[in-house]
């Protein structure tokens, strides 16, 4: 069995291949999200804690989360849900998937180490490889370099350089930063309140000149009934008379 081990503070990623059954024996039963010492995996791994992220069996089908069972099953699988990507709108279809829980049909586990040991792990943890891109989002920006909101956040982005082409100046790239609160963005949002303002205003005027205009027809049509009603009584009383 193949367990995929990643470091996420150094963004390193192993790979052991284990056919020894004892050293497996702790993952099985266990279930996705599950933490597991990781110490029968050798001395050098005495102290570390690993989690359960998923896996795939020997027949390639992938672990879901919340599927209670050690099997495989087919679930009818639609949009936002794991294990399925949808190609149409609205799109949903039967698919084989299998249990969350660890057991020794599976080829690989895939883990993420949650608490570090002792020791160092070659490949792992003594080795650090930079993230290719920084944070996109305003609050991200401010809460990796403890900014304050009276800094201004388009002087701390991260700036990726290009590879360099042959007889041209070096170039960087920089993402747009997204929810960055700028006059213009304030000045739409008071003009959206504005706008919202003046329908809520136009609203309550419509509705009382409609209010005016339904009691006006209802007046005449009470006028014009009454009317009616005196031109009866007065044939009627004519031909009393007569």
């Amino acid at each position: 069995m193949k367990l995929n081990i990643a470091f996420p503070a150094t963004g390193c990623q192993k790979r052991l291949e284990i056919d020894d059954e004892h050293k497996l024996r702790p993952f099985f039963d266990k279930r996705i999200s599950g933490e597991v010492a990781a110490d029968t995996l050798g001395d050098e791994w005495k102290g570390y804690v690993l989690r359960i992220t998923g896996g795939n069996d020997k027949q390639g089908f992938p672990m879901k989360q919340g599927i209670l069972s050690n099997g495989r099953v087919r679930l009818l699988l639609k949009k936002d849900h794991s294990c399925f990507r949808p190609r149409r709108k609205g799109e949903r279809k039967r698919r084989s998937v299998r249990g969350c829980i660890v057991d020794s049909n599976l080829s690989v586990i895939n883990m993420i180490v949650v608490k570090k040991g002792e020791g160092e792990i070659p490949g792992l943890t003594d080795t650090t490889i930079p993230r290719r891109l920084g944070p996109k989002r305003a609050g991200k920006i401010r809460k990796l370099f403890n900014l304050s909101k009276e800094d201004d956040v388009r002087q701390y982005v991260i700036r990726r350089e290009l590879p360099a082409k042959e007889g041209k100046k070096p170039r960087s790239k920089a993402p747009k930063i997204q929810r960055l609160v700028t006059p213009q963005r304030l000045q739409r949002k008071r003009h959206k309140k504005a706008l919202k303002k003046q329908w809520a205003v136009r609203a309550r005027e419509d509705a009382a000149a409609y209010a005016k205009l339904l009691s006006q027809r209802a007046k005449e049509a009470k006028e014009k009934r009454d009317a009616e009603h005196m031109k009866r009584r007065r044939m009627s009383s004519m031909r009393d008379i007569k």
